[in-house]
């Protein structure tokens, strides 16, 4: 059974010597994060095996096929669970996010060179510090914080493997361009067609890559980007909805706000509200 921290913010750090769990355990619910203390392990993406052992960071996503799990006798590790729903709160940068999806689901085991492990055990010791501390009514928040540093530390780690990245991958290369291209006009342009045209290829071939790379289609990826940009225009008051509406390119309220119905489950004035 899952703790009350899992359940009660979406995020929690365990060890599996001290906590007798197994990261496995939590695949279908969280995104993990495992640090290798001691011994190994083994797993399949579905395509590739892998093998992680002392100082390997291991992530999955919850997009991720992740199959035949075993670990050796000795193994611990501490391991971090993120809920999607945790993780889309506190995203701090979209960017980098999705360039760092990209990079996971194709290296889903990365060793840690002295400098990359230093920085996230500092996180995951932060984790363990916010994580005890008595009942707060911001609780949430500040692990949420927390998260956000781990993040762009984690994004600092993986920065080296993104800029390698073989140009020869044209499959992966199409994507990050496509995602590049997102950044930049996913407020106004929301259609996979608009995109795929930029590219010079059809919207299909475009849904295609992105499922082939992430698993989901390219109109997920605009939305993630879209639902940033939105939530960050909803939260700033010194805009009317008006306002917003019309940077997003909506040519009625009433469309504006059956789309933020859609994405958000409430309208702009209940968002606003709560």
């Amino acid at each position: 059974m899952a703790n009350h921290w899992e359940t009660e913010i979406g995020c929690n750090l365990l060890n599996t010597l001290k906590d007798k769990r197994l990261p496995s355990e939590f695949i279908e619910g969280y995104h993990v994060h495992i640090l290798v203390r001691k011994g190994s392990m083994s797993f399949s993406d579905g395509k590739n095996e892998f093998v992680s052992t002392k100082d390997d960071l291991v992530i999955w996503q919850m997009s991720n096929s992740i199959q035949k799990v075993s670990y050796s006798p000795n193994f611990e590790a501490d391991f971090l669970l993120a809920s999607p729903e945790f993780l889309s709160a506190f995203n701090p940068e979209m960017a980098w996010a999705s360039k760092g999806f990209v990079f996971i689901r194709l290296n889903p085991s990365f060793h840690l060179d002295e400098e990359s492990k230093c920085l996230i055990n500092s996180d995951f010791n932060l984790f363990c510090a916010r994580l005890v501390q008595p009942d707060s009514p911001f609780r949430r928040e500040i692990v949420g914080r927390v998260m956000q540093v781990f993040l762009y530390d984690l994004w600092t780690v993986y920065r080296h493997g993104l800029s390698q990245m073989k140009a020869a991958d044209n499959t992966a290369q199409t994507f990050l361009r496509f995602l590049g291209m997102v950044s930049e006009n996913a407020v106004r342009e929301r259609e996979v067609a608009f995109y795929a045209d930029k590219l010079c290829i059809t919207a299909k071939y475009l849904s295609q890559i992105s499922r082939q790379i992430t698993g989901l289609p390219a109109s997920q990826w605009i939305q993630f980007y879209a639902t940033f940009e939105l939530v960050s225009l909803l939260n700033d008051t010194t805009k009317s909805l008006t306002e917003i509406a019309d940077a997003m390119g909506f040519s009625t309220m009433s469309f504006f706000s059956r789309y933020v119905k859609k994405v958000l489950g409430k309208t702009p004035t209940e968002y606003r509200q709560k």
